[in-house]
């Protein structure tokens, strides 16, 4: 009969299994005609059932005769990466951009890829191929981390010093990181469980209202010290702050307040107030424009966590409310976020 093939029972089950639970319609299909051919159906006879041409069936009898099961339905082995390709590509997605190759483009994708690789390595592949290598070199799309371009020269030597006034405190002085931090009444979107193919909403207020916090970590007991929340971050409020400190810890005979470089920290009002306090608060300041280096932005970072993120408050007094009751709640369980200075404990 024409068209018959024969099919060995390994090869017979892996065609069923293409055709009954293959994600791809296209071999699917392929596999589902291989089946009929090795049963001794016609060309007619499948091309009637199948709704398809000649030529399809076949493709597929002369890719199974002269090839493989795999060819017939269009399975085809990933194409393999030599180690010099598989250098150059890791090269260019870690140290260049496409930018460096003359494109407008600021990332890198499949199809740029796989353009220069023809124009530098004469390698010819689609997008979709350097998807599934990129897959397989162990890279991934997501989105990247920002940081602080600038860094400060004296890093070292301010780490030194707050380490060893960290290390040699008295016991009649205590030591504490100090830092602010904003809330919005718009909420700060993060990433949530929703169904697939529906795109859950966070409703936003239209007009932004943002109120300020003023917190300090007790370094020894990583007990976190919150004054009342301001409409401005300004020298008022880290003023205030100080005065609260001066207030809840007057205990000690003097308090270390290690901040970062805002310009309002080293304002006239607060230098005026730092001449009269002299004796009992000191600034230590962190360096520039390294917040990794404040255990309190970890404090922060779990507020927005909890609170700020996809929240469903409607006016600013329920999320101040909510935020400090938080804050409260959970004031004397930050010990752990005081890694950056570990070995000073």
């Amino acid at each position: 009969m024409d068209g018959i093939i024969c099919l060995t029972d390994s090869q017979r089950k892996t065609a069923l299994e293409h055709f009954r639970y293959g994600e791809n319609a296209r071999i699917s299909r392929r596999a589902h005609i291989l089946i009929l051919l090795d049963r001794g159906w016609s060309y007619r006879q499948i091309m009637d059932a199948m709704l398809c041409g000649s030529d399809l069936v076949a493709d597929v009898k002369r890719c199974f005769l002269e090839n493989s099961l795999e060819s017939a339905i269009g399975v085809t082995q990933p194409r393999s990466l030599d180690s010099d390709l598989t250098d150059t590509i890791c090269d260019w997605v870690v140290e260049y951009t496409p930018q460096d190759f003359g494109y407008f483009r600021t990332r890198w994708s499949c199809e740029i890829l796989s353009e220069i690789l023809k124009e530098q390595t004469q390698t010819s592949c689609t997008g979709e191929t350097v998807r599934r290598w990129m897959h397989r070199l162990g890279f991934v799309w997501r989105r990247p981390r920002p940081v602080v371009g600038p860094s400060d020269p004296f890093y070292p030597d301010k780490i030194r010093q707050i380490r060893r006034l960290l290390r040699h405190l008295p016991t009649n002085e205590i030591a504490v990181f100090q830092d602010e931090v904003d809330i919005n009444l718009n909420p700060k979107i993060g990433s949530q469980w929703m169904a697939r193919g529906l795109q859950a909403e966070v409703e936003t207020p239209g007009n932004n209202q943002k109120l300020y916090l003023s917190g300090s970590l007790i370094w020894t007991t990583g007990t976190l010290l919150v004054s009342e929340p301001q409409q401005r971050r300004n020298s008022d409020l880290f003023l205030a702050h100080l005065d609260e400190l001066r207030r809840r810890l007057r205990g000690y005979s003097k308090i270390h307040v290690i901040c970062d470089n805002a310009s309002f920290h080293k304002s006239k009002d607060v230098r005026r107030y730092l001449e009269n306090w002299r004796r009992r608060i000191q600034i230590h300041f962190l360096p520039a424009y390294s917040p990794e280096t404040n255990p309190i932005e970890r404090v922060w970072w779990h507020l927005h966590e909890t609170i700020t993120r996809n929240h469903r408050c409607k006016t600013m007094e329920e999320l101040a409310s909510l935020a400090m009751e938080w804050l409260r709640y959970n004031n004397n369980y930050y010990a752990d976020m005081r890694n950056t200075f570990a070995l000073a404990a």
